[in-house]
């Protein structure tokens, strides 16, 4: 094969920048060893990426004992994890076109091969029992990326086959794999969006794909390695991992050196995956991979990575991410006689080996057998010992009521893993907990029953059936006391409080799940009415009712800023409602007019705004806000002076609450009577949205601060429910923040409403600030669905579309 004129090799050691001056490279490595475990700065990483010979042994010193460090800080000092695994190739086609891959091949070399362009379910089962009959408990699956973009054999096999899309195939075989064999599917199918990840959540305990590199030039340069791969943009990437820590998904990533990224572009890479991690706390591990050259592709004449060049890389991404990171490097990209090297440079896990199928990625490279993997490990003074593809940190958290598996394959998981979070050997594999009920199913679980809620009788003998009773006779007779009592309900009595207040919701508004059609414009972008008005005319095209608008406008934009924007967006879409400017921003913009507030809030309503959003409630107590915000909230008083006035002059409101931080359950009553007094006196709010509070969303650490687990969600949302019955007729589900399964769980004890589905479109898709984070209606129908109830499109104000 010829390679191609325009196709630029990757930097052997020798091509890249030049080592630095000795003093330089002396001093970075004095102030590491110095530092005490201190993490080292970008200049430095830079600089000991050049570590050989006995300074590479000064570095892999330090790695070494931060790894070391770290395990005894997990409480399994000495043990080296990996994961017993089949590899599933669900398919080998690719949307891209990456020139060191041998993974992907073309349709005309598949169809000579006798191969299906996809893997059929009964191959796909006959492998995944192969593997559980010796011993595997993990099930790869990995697949080329979107290939039906690409490939038209693509598009027509998934026709045939009645699957939408090749994740929706995934999905599929993730369930089949898990009810015919119980091994557990790590999920590894590419690029994927926030609605994507919460599909397969339910049927992914662990999901991943590699970051590779942040280098954008290798992506967008003729003859770099990733010319030509749509998928390969390293900001969709790292969206893709920033979507996996919101949606709360063990996650691994990881870098592949030798690509032709320099050393900066190496060190950019790992701070990109630690600022991701530090934001989410998701990232599982983190995979240190060296390219290695294949034939017939590419970049088949490249050279491998170096080996020293290899472990300085191995050492400084333990450096920079920490003792606590779980490191990885692939144990069959490495010579068996220097896998030594990359131990020394602190690795604590070799990842996925399989004892019955190759690497499909790197075939040429046979996995070692577990056995001589466990001597070698052996050999550097560590044991090995089998995880699952979920992480022992994240299954110990979830076994304490943490999100981070979906609650109906938490038992699945849970069964197989020991009290630290490793692999149970004596675990049985398709074994289920008998005490646990038949789940609540969504996403690609099997629906296994339709109604999805069976109430249970009141006052069943449970520690809270008296004060339940009392709620169903006479819910505005219950003291404070009372209801926060209520809001520590677990087991059967969370159950029973559910079941209450869904039967009130029921009775109150009916079954429906209803949502608005919408999409978000963040009024801080200072966007040009001219923008704007294009994102209205667009937000119409695609079936919205509604543009919700926050945000305080730049300084420069005066108190026009508010206003131009209303006006833009009734230019673009005269029929649109237009839902804008939060309390603060209101008092804002009356500031820059000049005005008293209620003369704002009039000319606020002649420029075409409709109602108002009703956030920065937060909780309405001072001390707690000051500590969410650093002390640049407005106060709880405030607040409630603010929305009042906008009621008053005809703006009506939406109400929330975010909990779930440094609250108290006390607290959550005093917020809910305080949203009741303003109810009985102005009417003015149209629904109560519940919003658990996100550390990667705080304007400023919290100090002290939990996350609320879905136990204390379902809690919240009933008693809401049953709080403010016959004060504010709905309660939405805020699936941008709960999840779909969390929301499901609301709707299914209380909640009616999952809110907007917050439409990107594509001619500015970053001027709402929850881009990526779209419903379609199909997700709509499919989660109420399981719940055996209908959905209606509505208004902003609850009338019905259509």
């Amino acid at each position: 094969m010829t390679v191609p004129l325009t196709l630029r090799m990757p930097p052997s050691a020798a091509d890249q920048p030049q080592a630095p001056d000795r003093t330089v490279l002396e001093a970075a490595l004095g102030r590491l060893e110095d530092g005490g475990g201190s993490v080292p700065d970008r200049a430095d990483a830079e600089v000991l990426l050049h570590a050989r010979g006995a300074d590479l042994d000064r570095l892999l010193a330090v790695a070494s004992t931060m790894r070391d460090t770290g395990l005894a800080e997990a409480g399994r000092p000495g043990v080296i994890t990996y994961s017993r695994k089949v590899f599933v190739p669900l398919t080998h086609l690719c949307q891209d076109r990456c020139h060191y891959c041998i993974f992907v091949q073309s349709p005309g070399k598949l169809a000579k091969a006798g191969i299906s362009p996809y893997m059929e379910a009964d191959a796909v089962l006959e492998v995944a029992r192969q593997g559980a009959e010796l011993g595997c408990k993990e099930a790869l699956l990995t697949l080329g990326d979107r290939p039906e973009n690409r490939w038209p054999v693509a598009r027509q096999w998934l026709d045939d086959h009645g699957y939408a899309s090749t994740l929706e195939y995934v999905g599929h075989m993730a369930q089949l794999i898990l009810d015919e064999t119980g091994l557990l599917p790590h999920l590894n199918p590419g690029v994927m969006s926030w609605a994507e990840l919460q599909r397969l959540k339910p049927v992914g305990p662990s999901m991943g794909m590699m970051l590779e590199t942040t280098s954008s030039r290798l992506w967008t340069e003729k003859g770099e390695a990733h010319f030509g791969s749509p998928d390969k943009d390293p900001a969709l990437r790292l969206r893709v991992i920033d979507d996996a820590g919101r949606s709360r998904i063990p996650f691994t990533t990881g870098v592949l050196l030798g690509i032709g990224e320099n050393y900066a572009e190496r060190v950019d890479s790992i701070l990109a995956l630690r600022d991701a991690h530090a934001r989410h706390g998701h990232l599982q591990e983190v995979i240190v991979q060296n390219f290695r050259a294949k034939s017939a592709t590419a970049m088949m004449g490249a050279e491998d990575l170096e080996t020293q060049e290899y472990a300085a890389a191995v050492a400084v991404t333990r450096v920079l991410l920490g003792p606590g990171m779980r490191v990885q490097a692939p144990p069959n990209l490495t010579d068996a006689a220097e896998l030594q090297l990359l131990v020394r440079a602190g690795i604590d896990d070799w990842g996925g080996v399989s004892p019955l199928t190759p690497d499909h990625v790197n075939p040429e490279r046979p996995w070692p057998h577990i056995e001589d993997l466990a001597r070698l490990t052996a050999e550097g003074g560590y044991t090995l010992r089998e995880r699952l593809t979920a992480h022992p940190h994240y299954l110990r958290e979830a076994r304490d009521g943490a999100d981070w598996l979906d609650d109906r394959l938490r038992p699945r998981v849970l069964a197989l893993a020991d009290d630290y979070g490793l692999a149970r050997q004596d675990a049985l594999l398709g074994a289920f907990p008998a005490s646990t009920p038949a789940p609540l199913s969504a996403g690609y679980l099997r629906v296994s029953d339709p109604s999805g809620h069976k109430k249970p009788a009141l006052n069943n003998g449970g520690r809270l059936g008296g004060l339940l009773a009392d709620v169903a006779g006479d819910p505005d007779g219950v003291d404070d006391a009372a209801w926060v009592e209520l809001l520590g309900a677990d087991g059967s009595d969370l159950e029973e409080l559910a079941a209450l207040a869904d039967q009130v919701r029921r009775a109150r508004v009916g079954d429906a799940v209803t949502y608005a059609v919408n999409r978000n414009i963040d009024g801080s972008l200072g966007l040009a009415p001219e923008q704007v008005e294009e994102l209205a005319k667009e937000a119409v095209a695609l079936g919205a009712t509604e543009v919700c608008a926050q945000g305080v406008p730049p300084t420069s934009a005066g108190a026009d800023g508010y206003l131009d924007l209303a006006r833009a967006v009734k230019r673009g879409g005269p029929g649109l409602h237009l839902h804008a400017f939060r309390p603060a921003e209101l008092a804002d913009g009356a500031a820059r007019a000049g005005l008293s507030l209620p003369d704002w809030l009039t000319a606020l309503r002649e420029a075409g705004v409709d109602t108002v959003p009703g956030t920065g409630a937060r909780i309405l107590d001072d001390r707690v806000r000051d500590l969410l915000t650093g002390g640049t909230d407005i106060p709880a008083e405030r607040w409630v002076e603010l929305v009042t006035a906008a009621h008053t002059a005809g703006l009506r409101s939406t109400a929330t609450i975010v909990y779930g931080h440094v609250e108290s359950a006390r607290d959550q009553v005093r917020h809910l009577r305080a949203l009741a007094r303003v109810q009985d006196t102005t009417g003015g709010f149209t629904e109560l949205i519940p919003m658990p509070w996100l550390a990667s969303e705080s304007p400023v650490p919290v100090a002290g601060a939990r996350a609320a687990t879905l136990r204390e969600s379902r809690a919240l949302h009933a008693v809401a429910r049953l709080m403010l019955d016959g004060r504010i007729d709905h309660v939405q589900a805020a699936w941008t923040k709960l999840g779909m399964r969390g929301a499901q769980r609301m709707l299914a004890g209380g909640a009616d409403d999952l809110g907007g589905v917050l439409l990107d479109g594509v001619l500015d898709p970053g001027a709402g600030p929850e881009q990526g984070r779209e419903l379609t209606v199909a997700d709509v129908t499919r989660l109420a669905a399981v719940l055996g109830r209908p959905v209606r499109q509505r208004t902003t104000t609850y009338e019905q579309v259509g």
